[in-house]
């Protein structure tokens, strides 16, 4: 059997995640306090107590999902239950690596956290807005956006058939809504988020990025990763590296990378993290079994399973 290992990425976070795992397993408790002592803070007491409003922010949110996804992977690790093939939803793809060997997590957690500050400070709280476009093919939601009168938005994420997430300026993203309910979406609704990401507003953040990836040593992978940027199964550190610095600022494509490993043969996606996001993805792109595994009784399901 063909397993990929899928992470979720933000907007998945929620009070009280990996709690359950870090009191079950003793693999998961080591993964939060190395995150504790890489980030100088209680990273459990933060995922499992809040509150919710500091969890939310970016540059905290980024190292704890981060923690949780990377906890529960340790313990599957150490169950003996091992992929075929990783990718990550976004911020995921960090995750993914850790699960890879490309990146120690030690140096992803430090990564995220500044991922997460240089994202916020790419733009002015305020000034960009991200908003789900449903019902719309991506080529419409494509020739929306290149016909705007008020400024920049694009495609950020191409989720699934008829799910497209664009981001840019807010004016913009706005015109976009309208015209996407005159274009017949069944629905188009801003996100609650604070930060427009994977979209050219994002190009500062990326550069800053590129310098601290420099100074981090990155490994080939032990397994096969798929990125976000081109959906594509990358094998070493150049094209790794290259990568993430264009996730930040380019079109994330979930759809074509569930297709890509679906093609490549894979039975089984395992969502490892918080969440259900990405199993409910998956199934309206490929006809394939999935599994969530976020506590100990998902993990003793998965174990006996397989």
């Amino acid at each position: 059997m063909k397993i990929a290992f899928v992470f979720p990425g933000q907007g998945s976070q929620y009070v009280g995640m990996g709690k359950d795992i870090y009191e079950t397993y003793n693999a998961a408790k080591e993964v939060f306090h190395e995150a504790s002592r890489a980030l100088g803070y209680d990273v459990a007491d933060l995922c499992f107590n809040g509150p919710a409003e500091e969890l939310n922010k970016t540059h905290r949110t980024q190292p704890c999902i981060l923690t949780v996804s990377s906890a529960i992977g340790s313990v599957l690790r150490e169950k003996g239950i091992r992929p075929s093939v990783v990718a990550g939803h976004s911020l995921g793809e960090y995750s993914a690596l850790v699960s890879a060997g490309v990146i120690s997590f030690k140096d992803a957690v430090r990564l995220t956290e500044q991922r997460g500050r240089f994202m916020q400070e790419a733009v002015p709280e305020g000034r960009g807005l991200m908003a789900a476009i449903l019902g719309l093919d991506r080529e419409r939601v494509d020739q929306i956006c290149g016909s705007l009168k008020s400024g920049y938005a694009a495609a950020a994420n191409y989720n699934c058939p008829g799910q497209v997430v664009i981001a840019g300026e807010k004016p913009a993203v706005e015109e976009a809504l309208g015209l996407c309910k005159e274009a017949g979406a069944k629905r188009a609704i801003p996100l609650a988020v604070s930060v427009p990401s994977h979209c050219a507003l994002m190009s500062g953040a990326s550069q800053k990025l590129a310098g601290m990836l420099d100074a981090v040593e990155l490994r080939n992978p032990e397994i096969p990763v798929v990125n976000n940027a081109d959906a594509k199964f990358l094998s070493n550190v150049e094209e790794i590296k290259s990568s993430l610095i264009r996730q930040l600022s380019s079109p994330l494509l979930w759809e074509d990378s569930v297709k890509a490993m679906s093609d490549f043969g894979v039975d089984l996606f395992i969502e490892v993290g918080p969440g259900k996001v990405l199993s409910g993805l998956i199934k309206r792109i490929v006809e394939v079994k999935t599994m969530s595994i976020e506590d100990s009784k998902s993990m003793q399901d998965a174990v006996s399973s397989l």
